[in-house]
């Protein structure tokens, strides 16, 4: 299809995202055509590896196509956004237990949908120009497409500040929250595909020094707030915190949705370091499946993305005015439209 070129390279197969100047966002017909791939090639033989790429110099996935999701769920039409998440979740699902490596190349920004596509690789190659993010919770949605169990396992309470914040990782960092495996400069990645496809082995791949990540020098300050139980303790402590960083911090929290951020919070509280990908795809969707009825999405969607005014109209005014039972209430099991998985059968990641 013209937004994906998915063919055989030697010993690998190959998906290229080619919506360069969409910033290679990814739409339903892209999410069905990678999978169709992953699937054909799980069972190949001539197939050792699958890499993962994308063209442009400025993203390798700046997240979902969401115009579409917006347009029919202004319309009342809210079955389009359901299916198409869950079918990505079930992509995601397939990615993180494939039974081969797949290697992804990660620059420029990687947010939302495309860590789901990027991000749960085997190998994640992380270059110099990554700009790494989940940063759902401003546009009234949760940190999805497995990104929730991502940030469930970064050390600390690094995985709360990035998932409230939406704050961007740069390879360095990305490298210490766990959303990628080794840095290589981008210069010499032609090469190392080459080298891939070639030999159809992972063992070529060879860790290098990335650059000095920021969020080490924050550290302490991210592990002492942001292990607060609940959203109101964080924000006092940050308005308490001298510095910059506390300061732009806050400002980062009071513009996110709060509904969005104290589901945020309690679904990592809830998976854990030992939670699994499908644990979190089915929390993840109990979420997302309610996000226009019940949640914030499509205003999040009209502030950010359709009039552009950033100043969305939350159905909550302030962080305290979130209730728990409103939490509950969204991340509730969906009974018959639980999400299920094509694959149950195989053991999760």
């Amino acid at each position: 299809m013209a937004d994906l070129h998915i063919r055989r390279d030697g010993r690998a197969g190959r998906i290229t995202l080619t919506r360069a100047s969409a910033l290679n966002a990814l739409n339903y017909e892209m999410c069905l055509a990678l999978d169709g791939a992953l699937r054909i090639w799980a069972d190949d033989p001539q197939i050792a590896l699958v890499m993962l790429d994308a063209q442009g110099e400025r993203a390798f996935c700046a997240g979902g196509d969401i115009a579409e999701i917006y347009a029919r769920g202004r319309a009342g039409d809210y079955g389009y956004a359901r299916q198409f998440w869950a079918d990505e979740y079930r992509m995601t699902a397939r990615m993180a237990q494939y039974p081969k490596p797949i290697v992804s190349f990660l620059h420029g920004f990687v947010m939302g949908g495309g860590v789901g596509i990027g991000c749960h690789a085997s190998h994640r190659v992380v270059g110099e120009s990554a700009r790494i993010a989940m940063p759902e919770c401003g546009i009234g949605l949760v940190p999805d497409v497995g990104g929730s169990l991502l940030l469930a396992r970064a050390p600390g309470a690094l995985g709360a500040y990035l998932g409230l914040t939406g704050a961007r990782m740069g390879p360095g960092d990305a490298l210490r929250a766990g959303f990628a495996d080794l840095f290589l400069p981008e210069a010499e990645w032609t090469e190392v595909k080459a080298g891939l496809a070639a030999t159809g082995d992972v063992a070529i791949l060879h860790r290098q020094d990335a650059p000095e990540g920021i969020l080490a020098q924050s550290g302490a300050l991210i592990e002492r707030i942001f292990a607060l139980p609940h959203l109101v303790d964080i924000a006092a402590a940050l308005a308490a915190e001298p510095g910059e960083f506390a300061a732009q911090t806050l400002k980062s929290l009071r513009h996110n949705a709060p509904l969005a951020m104290a589901c945020t919070l309690q679904m990592q509280r809830d998976l854990g370091r030992a939670g699994t990908i499908h644990a979190a795809l089915a929390q993840e969707y109990r979420y997302t499946w309610r996000a226009m009825t019940q949640g914030d999405f499509l205003e999040g969607i009209r502030a950010a993305i359709i009039d552009r005014d950033r100043t969305p109209r939350w159905q909550h005014d302030s962080l305290s005015a979130v209730k728990q039972h409103e939490v509950a209430a969204m991340l509730a099991p969906l009974g018959a439209e639980e999400l299920s998985f094509e694959d149950r059968g195989e053991s999760e990641a």
